[in-house]
């Protein structure tokens, strides 16, 4: 069996020298303490909005994507300590790649909502086919990086460089295809309100049944503040997406991704807004009873009474 090279230690890349750190640089400590905390927090305080409105459909989306935050940037705050330990770099680098993927199926499942209550003729696609188009995308993405994360994962420990060159280009390829989908769901989502407005439906809608027009609702106050939400939500994880690409674009040793101020703010607090402006603006809250139902009539509520009993 053939010796380590030199300067390096066990779980650290084969090669790496004693002054360098995978990072190109020592995370600081205190702010991934600061980051866990806050998504602890605003992850925390979605378990409990989940199980208050009965939106069990937050669990394997933004849910899971505050787990996957917590425990980037866990990872994170173990290389403080030890910045030339492998596992923990990994560890960080590939559930911040996964977790916005959780938190754009919320923002698809949202809008999905918001077109079956203010009318799906103003839709290009119904709601249905909607919440199957993009959340497909949305798969295609997380499913991708994952499995190029892995690839990369395997390349760092063999010792090669898993940059735009090598398996790290799968991962990069697949965000794209990531931002790719919040781009067009933006679109649609914009083309989808204009024509509420304007009134201009892509089709007719009736009732089933009595083959009556569908009735437009009224943008009330609570769709009117989801839809801030989501734009607050959107704007922040596609801010994020777009330098996620550069960054592994310009490779696992470049100029960015070795920059910690870079990540601590266009990923780091960028999905830290996305999270929390749903907390505030939260579907359970806004949309009520439509959030539960993802836009259907609620099914009315069946009390057993008890016969009246005839007056002889």
């Amino acid at each position: 069996m053939s010796a380590p090279p030199p300067n390096t230690e066990a779980g650290s890349i084969p090669g790496l020298q004693a002054s360098q750190t995978l990072y190109g640089y020592v995370p600081t400590e205190w702010i991934c303490a600061i980051f866990i905390a806050l998504f602890g927090l605003s992850t925390l305080v979605h378990v409990g909005q989940a199980v208050k409105y009965r939106l069990w459909w937050l669990y394997p989306t933004i849910i899971v994507g505050g787990v996957c935050e917590i425990l980037g940037w866990s990872g994170r705050l173990w290389s403080s300590h030890e910045p030339r330990q492998l596992n923990p770099y990994l560890m960080q680098i590939c559930t911040t790649i996964l977790a916005p993927s959780f938190m754009t199926a919320a923002n698809f499942t949202i809008l999905g909502i918001i077109i079956r209550l203010l009318g799906a003729q103003y839709s290009w696609l119904s709601p249905r086919m909607y919440l199957i188009v993009f959340l497909t995308f949305d798969l295609i993405a997380l499913v991708g990086q994952a499995v190029g994360g892995a690839q990369a994962s395997l390349a760092a420990i063999g010792g090669r460089d898993p940059g735009p060159g090598g398996k790290g280009r799968i991962m990069c390829y697949f965000i794209i295809v990531q931002m790719a989908a919040i781009s067009l769901y933006t679109i649609a989502a914009a083309e989808f309100l204009i024509r509420y407005k304007l009134n201009k439906p892509v089709r007719a809608v009736t009732f089933p049944g009595d083959g009556q027009p569908a009735k437009t609702r009224t943008m009330d106050r609570g769709i009117k503040l989801m839809l801030l939400g989501m734009v607050i939500s959107t704007i922040f994880i596609l801010i994020r997406s777009v330098y996620r690409t550069i960054e592994l674009l310009d490779g696992w040793g470049g100029p960015i991704i070795t920059n910690q101020l870079y990540f601590n703010v266009l990923d780091g607090a960028a999905i830290v807004v996305a999270m929390y402006a749903i907390n505030f603006f939260h579907p359970g809250f806004l949309l009520q009873d439509h959030a539960r139902t993802l836009g259907r009539k609620p099914k009315p509520d069946i009390i057993d009474e008890e016969p009246k009993q005839e007056v002889a």
